[in-house]
C-alpha cells in the first residue's frame, strides 16, 4: 500500500460519530464527515453516489447494508477483467447485491462502510 493510502487510513481513525451530514440532493441519502473527508482527499464522489444508490435500493431487503470495497488481486483481475468490487451485505454475511468495476483510481485496497436511515458512514461513525 501506498504512503497516501496509509496516510487516508491513519486520518479515517480519528473520525467518531459526525458533526455534521451532507446530502447527495438527488437520491437524498446522507454521509458523514468521515466519507466526506475521503471523498475530498481520494477524490471518491462515484464511490459515495454508487454505494448510496445501490443500498438505498436494498433498504427493503436490510435496514442495515455494509458496504465491502475491495480490489481484487492481479490474477483475480486477469482472470476477471475487472479491477474492483463492490459487496453489499446484510451484516450478517447474507450478500445483497455485488458489483464489479473494470477499473478504479481508489488509492485504497479495501475499505468496509455502513448504511442505515439513509445514511452511508464509516463504521467508527455508526
Amino acid at each position: 500500500m501506498n504512503n497516501k493510502a496509509n496516510e487516508i487510513l491513519e486520518n479515517l481513525q480519528h473520525f467518531n460519530g459526525t458533526e455534521m451530514f451532507y446530502q447527495i440532493p438527488l437520491i437524498q441519502t446522507r454521509f458523514t464527515d468521515g466519507l466526506k473527508y475521503l471523498a475530498n482527499v481520494a477524490k471518491c464522489f462515484w464511490l459515495i453516489t454508487d454505494t448510496s444508490v445501490v443500498a438505498k435500493s436494498l433498504m427493503n431487503r436490510s435496514s442495515f447494508v455494509t458496504v465491502d470495497f475491495k480490489k481484487l488481486s492481479e490474477e483475480q483481475q486477469d482472470f476477471t477483467g475487472y479491477e474492483c468490487e463492490i459487496v453489499y451485505s446484510d451484516g450478517d454475511d447474507n450478500v445483497l447485491e455485488r458489483q464489479r468495476y473494470h477499473a478504479t483510481d481508489f488509492p485504497l485496497d479495501e475499505l468496509r462502510l455502513f448504511f442505515v436511515n439513509n445514511t452511508l458512514m464509516l463504521p467508527s461513525e455508526y
